[in-house]
């Protein structure tokens, strides 16, 4: 890819933009996401962009889901956030088990969301399991539908172990009717995401709850959930690590350009130098975002070497998005340090948001 990418001013309509960030203080004093901005999201069709169209989802291209999800980040972190991580657990639709996949997608209002930590126990019953455990982020908490959780397997009290070794884990899904959800969201950024833990303590559920994510038993056909899971996690986060720095680089260049007075010419090169820095990463991300895509439509599958490039360009983006965020701040001026400024929102938003392990160098997972 030779050109930049569309800004996602480009991507997201202004009045929607709009709305998001005419909401976004009265979402972080609140501690969640307001009505508005729910409604918004619901209206759009966003947390369910992911979910296979046999259930009533839109079943988006993953390049226009990461794009979509860029912007988003872009009008505010916290909405962002919330969107990507609801709309990544609606993708585990396209492994439920048919029946129970289209009880809980019905509702036009449902929005799943959950922990990928191991932090439960499923215990094998007669036609289900018995499960506790307690999980502690599920971004948008407050408006989830259904909790999406791992557990290891047990079976007379004794982990089930597979032929390597190791603990089988196994994902489930619950009700909001069947889980406790736990104010322990306090973070420095990202206040409205409002991202709970949760728990459950010897909940019985039928064996249709459990779902393995693999694209080799996948219930519903299709290139989305075909593509790998890992890096489509890497692509969505990183989206929106990056769509959170354009939106402080912008901030940036109006703290730093006063009409009043004369810009030191040091100033104005770290900020041309980290946007240039920021736009070359979102090109190389984009470019090889694409291509796996296409070969992944073409070909049924996506070679090993072209998802390392992926996963490459995903940290690459979020570390650029972070590096650039901490080399312009400086010259921001005691407004950036103000807790009420938008600035210092996007600011604390992007360092919460870039705590989250899975874009961390080096990478330990292989592809």
């Amino acid at each position: 890819m030779d050109t930049l990418p569309e800004h996602p001013s480009a991507i997201l309509l202004p009045e929607l933009a709009e709305l998001i960030r005419r909401e976004a203080t009265q979402a972080e004093q609140e501690g969640a996401l307001t009505n508005k901005q729910i409604a918004l999201a619901i209206q759009q069709q966003w947390f369910t962009m992911l979910v296979p169209q046999a259930y009533g989802g839109l079943e988006k291209a993953l390049p226009d889901v990461v794009r979509l999800e860029e912007a988003i980040a872009w009008a505010d972190g916290s909405t962002g956030w919330v969107v990507t991580l609801c709309a990544g657990a609606g993708w585990f639709g396209g492994f439920m088990q048919e029946g129970f996949a289209t009880a809980i997608f019905k509702d036009k209002n449902s929005c799943l969301a959950g922990s990928g930590a191991a932090s439960g126990t499923a215990e094998i019953t007669d036609g289900g399991y018995r499960i506790s455990g307690k999980w502690w982020h599920a971004s948008g908490a407050p408006h989830n539908t259904v909790f999406t959780a791992n557990c290891r397997l047990h079976k007379n009290g004794v982990a089930v172990m597979d032929e390597e070794g190791q603990p089988v884990i196994r994902a489930f899904a619950f009700l909001r009717q069947e889980v406790c959800i736990t104010p322990t969201w306090h973070s420095l950024g990202l206040v409205a995401t409002a991202s709970h833990a949760f728990e459950v303590t010897d909940l019985i559920v039928s064996a249709e709850r459990m779902f393995v994510i693999d694209k080799d038993v996948t219930v519903t056909p299709g290139a989305l959930y075909q593509y790998p899971f890992l890096q489509l996690a890497e692509v969505t986060l990183a989206a929106n690590l990056c769509g959170m720095a354009l939106h402080f680089l912008e901030e940036a260049e109006q703290l730093t350009h006063p009409k009043e007075k004369e810009i030191p010419a040091v100033v104005l090169q770290v900020l041309d130098k980290e946007t240039a820095a920021l736009d070359e990463a979102r090109k190389l991300f984009y470019s090889v975002l694409d291509a796996s895509w296409q070969q992944q439509l073409q070909a049924d599958t996506v070679q090993n070497e072209l998802l390392l490039q992926v996963s490459e360009a995903a940290r690459a983006l979020a570390l650029q998005s972070r590096m650039a965020v901490d080399l312009v701040y400086p010259w921001c001026g005691l407004a950036a340090a103000d807790k009420r400024s938008v600035i210092n929102q996007v600011w604390r938003d992007i360092h919460t948001a870039s705590q989250h392990n899975l874009l961390l160098y080096p990478r330990t997972t292989s592809a």
